[in-house]
């Protein structure tokens, strides 16, 4: 039998449905781990294995937050770094990223979690692309599970280094081919496709300044191949939109039209500098976007 849980008398419940009700003196009624019903105290059942009055307190729906870098928790501290545009900022802390170990991937992601589930927050992603010094996909999907969070782990990656004219050291980059050969390991081994899954894996080269043309094509192969949806970093800033024009001749959404990276199984992180020609993609595609304009 799955244990029944009634959250009762709150002063307000928050659906966020289409109706955008605010239910006042609302009960949530919730088995297993599914809302069956939510309505008035008196409208909903009156027992259930547990009840939490919720008196004087309001109900939300759980924030999601759609992009994250959780070993950057690690350091967010560097001072010289912290207010310099991004090109700048990147190659001075990726020379201390290259230090992370599997422990250190363990702990920042508990310490992510924990921020974002005292704020609310009840389903995150994270794109993870740095995996030094033994680091793997399966230390931060471990903390996850250790936090009890719902939880999307990207399978990042980077494969354009420097002595290709990439922005990233040769020392952070990995092989295309060791690349996907991962990600299809953790895919196969991780995700959970169910309704409601606490787990699902994300295929997400890191931008396309860091990785190349052949593995973002080979990437949203395999994803769609396995029917997981994929995440990077586009259009962020003035100097990802200069890169994208001297490297490829194109914008970047031109770019990721080109590579059949867009549709409703796609999510773009940033996309601050997209011109009308790629909102009109978007809109028309279904393509997502996690915005984040401070960047």
């Amino acid at each position: 039998m799955q244990r029944t849980l009634l959250l009762r008398n709150a002063e307000r419940v928050v659906c966020m449905d289409d109706a955008r009700r605010e239910i006042r003196n609302g009960s949530i009624y919730i088995k297993g781990d599914k809302i069956e019903a939510v309505g008035t105290a008196d409208e909903l059942p009156q027992s259930a294995d547990e009840i939490i009055d919720l008196r004087g307190h309001i109900v939300v729906p759980g924030l999601i937050n759609t992009h994250h870098h959780m070993y950057q928790s690690l350091t967010r501290v560097v001072p010289s770094v912290q207010n310099g545009e991004l090109f700048n900022w990147l190659t001075h802390l990726y020379p201390i990223w290259q230090k992370l170990t599997p422990e250190m991937i363990h702990v920042s992601t508990q310490t992510a979690m924990a921020e974002l589930m005292l704020s609310g927050c009840t389903t995150t992603s994270d794109h993870l692309y740095v995996y030094p010094n033994g680091c793997r996909l399966d230390d931060s999907i471990a903390a996850a599970a250790e936090m009890g969070m719902r939880f999307h782990a990207s399978r990042g990656s980077m494969s354009v280094g420097q002595k290709q004219g990439g922005l990233p050291p040769d020392s952070l980059v990995e092989k295309e081919a060791a690349i996907l050969e991962d990600t299809q390991r953790v895919i196969e081994r991780y995700h959970d496709s169910r309704r409601g899954a606490m787990l699902r894996i994300v295929v997400a080269p890191c931008s396309p300044f860091s990785v190349s043309r052949e593995l973002m094509k080979e990437s949203a192969s395999l994803a769609r191949r396995y029917n997981v949806s994929m995440h990077t970093h586009l259009a962020e800033n003035d100097s990802d939109i200069r890169y994208s024009r001297e490297k490829f001749n194109m914008t970047p959404a031109q770019y990721v039209e080109d590579l059949g990276w867009v549709g409703h199984d796609v999510w773009h992180a940033h996309c601050v500098k997209l011109d009308d020609h790629g909102i009109a993609l978007f809109a028309r595609t279904g393509t997502g976007v996690a915005h984040c304009p401070c960047s």
